[in-house]
This record gives structure tokens, C-alpha cells and sequence, in this order.
């Protein structure tokens, strides 16, 4: 079992920390955390996908002695559940968190910005196509937030903080993404996909014999049927 004090709060997942912070309300159980998670969206801003997800948070949290379990309760109709409550080092640790984490920009890595780092493995007519349809989704998105927020019957808006930046960085993505759309539909951005021969960087077997540009032509031959 991990000491308490071997566990940083940079350790923690956005997951761990949800819970922590409910727990820093009130005592509760599993059930109570994914009900409370879902009405304050807060699904949203933490992966909670996996149905075993947030136990597998609790589990870590209590082998890191930063949760504890404080006894067991039973709704009618309902099995017993284990009630958890937050330790002193759990409180720190939170907190601890959210310090560092506001103070600090992570390095972190987003799906969409390595695609767009190898665009010209698909021809230009394909990869418009499929940032259209990525910018009907985000207008999409976008309605659904904005229905969030002015919903009179929502949370207060200090608990909507993380709603208002998501869209922030929605609105910016969908203005930049419309920019580029109108470039690959002018032609002032294009491409073929035989020139990433040419983006390759020279190396040891650009000297070799023919074996290797012959492979290079048969996949860039692949690449312009697709």
C-alpha cells in the first residue's frame, strides 16, 4: 500500500480529483457520485465512459489513503452500498491539485491536432469533406452548450465556469477551421499526396539501392487510388 505521502497531487487524475471534491461536500456512495456527475455535467469535462470508472478511481483513492470508507448505507428496494468520506490528506491533496493545475498550462495531447499534422496522407477533396462534416458537428455542439447556459433552471454560473470555456475553445476551433475550409476550397491551400516523398527527410537509405523508391513509388501510387 502506497503511503500517503508518496502520492503528489500531480498524480491525480481529473476523475480522482471529481471525486475528492464530492466528497469534500458530503459522505457518499458510488451511486450518488455518477447521479451528482450527470446532473452537473460534469461527464462533460472528465472521462466517466466506462461504467467501472469511477471505481476504479475510489479503489486508487483508498489505497492512497486519501478517501476512506465510513460505513455502509441501504435505501429501500436498493442493495447496501459502501458510503466513502474524504481524509485530511484527501482535502490537501485536492487542493493541492486545482493550485497547481490553474497555475500551470500541461502539455497535453488532443487527437485532432496529430491529424491534421498528416493531412497529406488523404487527397484534398477528401480531407474538406470530413472538416465539413467536423463543423456541422461542432455547430452542433455548440447549440447544445448554449442551451446549457441560458437554461434559467441550471446551476448557478460559478458552476458553469468549465461549460463557458469549453465553448470558448469550441468557437475558436469552428472560426478556425472555417478559414481553412475556404483555403482548400479556393486552392490557396493544396496538395498532392506524392509530395510527402519530398517532406521526408534524407537519410541513410536515400543512397541505397532503388528497393526503397521503388516501395516509396508503390505507396504513393496506393495513396492517389485511395
Amino acid at each position: 500500500m502506497p503511503s500517503r505521502s508518496s502520492v503528489g497531487s500531480r498524480a491525480l487524475s481529473p476523475l480522482a480529483v471529481v471525486v475528492l471534491a464530492l466528497l469534500l461536500e458530503a459522505p457518499m456512495h458510488a451511486y450518488r457520485m455518477q447521479q451528482l456527475i450527470k446532473d452537473r455535467h460534469k461527464d462533460e469535462v472528465v472521462n466517466v465512459a466506462q461504467r467501472n470508472s469511477i471505481y476504479q478511481a475510489i479503489d486508487r483513492l483508498r489505497r492512497a489513503e486519501l478517501i476512506t470508507v465510513r460505513g455502509t448505507a441501504k435505501d429501500a428496494g436498493r442493495p447496501e452500498r459502501t458510503v466513502y468520506e474524504i481524509t485530511a490528506p484527501g482535502a490537501r491533496a485536492a487542493r493541492d491539485w486545482l493550485r497547481n493545475t490553474l497555475a500551470n498550462p500541461a502539455s497535453e495531447f488532443p487527437v485532432f491536432p496529430a491529424a491534421l499534422a498528416f493531412l497529406p496522407l488523404l487527397p484534398v477533396d477528401d480531407v474538406t469533406e470530413r472538416l465539413a462534416h467536423r463543423l456541422e458537428a461542432l455547430d452542433d455542439r455548440l447549440q447544445g452548450i448554449d442551451g446549457e447556459l441560458v437554461d434559467a433552471t441550471g446551476p448557478p454560473r460559478l458552476l458553469q465556469v468549465e461549460t463557458e470555456y469549453r465553448r470558448a475553445l469550441l468557437v475558436a476551433e469552428r472560426d478556425w477551421l472555417r478559414g481553412l475550409l475556404d483555403e482548400l476550397r479556393s486552392g490557396a491551400l493544396r496538395w498532392h499526396t506524392e509530395q510527402r516523398r519530398h517532406w521526408l527527410p534524407a537519410g541513410p537509405e536515400a543512397s541505397g539501392s532503388g528497393a526503397l523508391e521503388a516501395q516509396r513509388d508503390r505507396d504513393g501510387a496506393g495513396l492517389e487510388a485511395e
